[in-house]
């Protein structure tokens, strides 16, 4: 049924029901792609919708401009003094958090808290969350750069590789264009699947990853620059997926015996270099399998497989699903339970009452896509 919209007296469409307020705390040196990719979510679903689901506001510590990552100055729209009706505050970070969190941040984040406010983080907006103690014991998605000194500074926090995490009242979120993706699935679980396919398509986003997708980070990252040898053999492997190179040929390419190579894995990556090798033709059908329309057949030639039961059954066992669901499960994800829980939280948040809130740049944005010929095309389920 469609949401039928109203208007205030300037002529800019509002909601029937108030929509959720969402804050984006900006950090200094934040990166401005995350936080394009979690806004435009909200204004296209407005758009599309025909009616104010959403609305945003830009905060800083003191209301004046901050730096994004790239150089570009951003002017906020309030201060963190100013008095707003939130249901959700999402910090966003960038480069060198720690010298970006100041104790007014803390102060204010803790406040936030207390007011039962949804709390999330985009990019490295995690550290900010962190260093408040408002992610201990949950689970926390942040850049795969920021990972290791998070792990060192916040040894309570619960650190995932995967894109993003939505454990009870917290929200967080990888870099890049990542933010997408998790507003999308709140998005979806918020009004529906159809109001979130519109956006994708809006975006041209063929596929919305889940928070089961994982970052892909760098091993030098990981290794750093001390085993030159394992990396080349790595590097081997990434390349020779199709046509799988044999262990002992491996070794020889990057001058080490079969001894040594086994115990370069199991001392720097906990597994044996065939585990390893398998894993990362595994990891490849299934970015196939999601992605393509490839046969799971072609998918298992693809990745190195001599027969489509042998593929299957490692397949099973490394990821606990066979290809076939994998790809079913693709073309129409389940919302586990959990999640369902989290996101019913994001939705329940409190509203307060405050005089003079300041108008939000969504309902201008809204006001000024009347013309487009998206404008309302999608239903929004009540």
């Amino acid at each position: 049924m469609s949401m039928s919209s109203h208007a205030t007296p300037s002529g800019a469409p509002v909601s029937p029901k108030k929509a959720l307020s969402i804050g984006f705390l900006l950090l200094e040196n934040f990166t401005l792609i995350s936080l394009a990719s979690a806004i435009e979510p909200l204004r296209m679903a407005n758009q599309l919708a025909g009616s104010e689901l959403y609305r945003w506001y830009t905060l800083t510590l003191d209301g004046e401009p901050v730096s994004a990552s790239d150089g570009l100055r951003v002017t906020p729209d309030v201060s963190i003094r100013t008095p707003l009706s939130l249901d959700m505050v999402i910090v966003c970070g960038g480069v060198a958090p720690h010298r970006s969190v100041q104790r007014e941040h803390v102060t204010w984040l803790q406040g936030q808290a207390r007011l039962s406010r949804r709390l999330g983080a985009i990019c490295t907006g995690s550290w900010a969350l962190a260093k408040s103690g408002l992610l201990d014991d949950y689970e926390v998605s942040t850049h795969w750069e920021c990972m290791a000194a998070m792990r060192e500074a916040f040894p309570r926090v619960g650190l995932t590789t995967r894109l993003f995490s939505i454990d009870r009242d917290r929200a967080t979120c990888s870099g890049g264009t990542a933010p997408l993706d998790m507003m999308l699935t709140l998005i979806r679980c918020d009004h529906g699947r159809e109001l979130a396919a519109g956006i994708s398509e809006m975006f041209i986003c063929e596929r919305v990853r889940s928070d089961q997708d994982q970052q892909r980070i760098p091993l030098r990252h990981v290794l750093g620059t001390n085993q030159p040898k394992l990396l080349e053999i790595v590097a081997l492997m990434e390349s020779n997926l199709e046509e799988p190179i044999g262990l002992d040929e491996l070794a020889s390419y990057v001058g080490v015996s079969r001894r040594q190579l086994e115990r370069l894995f199991q001392k720097n990556l906990h597994c044996s270099p065939s585990r390893y090798y398998l894993k990362l033709r595994l990891t490849r059908a299934r970015q196939l399998l999601k992605q393509t329309a490839m046969s799971i057949i072609e998918v298992a030639s693809a990745c190195g497989f001599v027969s489509t039961p042998h593929f299957s059954k490692c397949y099973r066992e490394f990821f606990g699903i066979p290809p076939r669901d994998e790809r079913i499960g693709h073309l129409n994800p389940p919302v586990r339970l959990e999640q369902r829980e989290a996101e019913a939280l994001f939705r329940q948040a409190a509203f307060q009452a405050v005089p003079e809130e300041p108008v939000s740049s969504a309902i201008v944005a809204l006001d000024q896509a009347r013309g487009e010929p998206t404008y309302a095309s999608v239903a929004v389920r009540p």
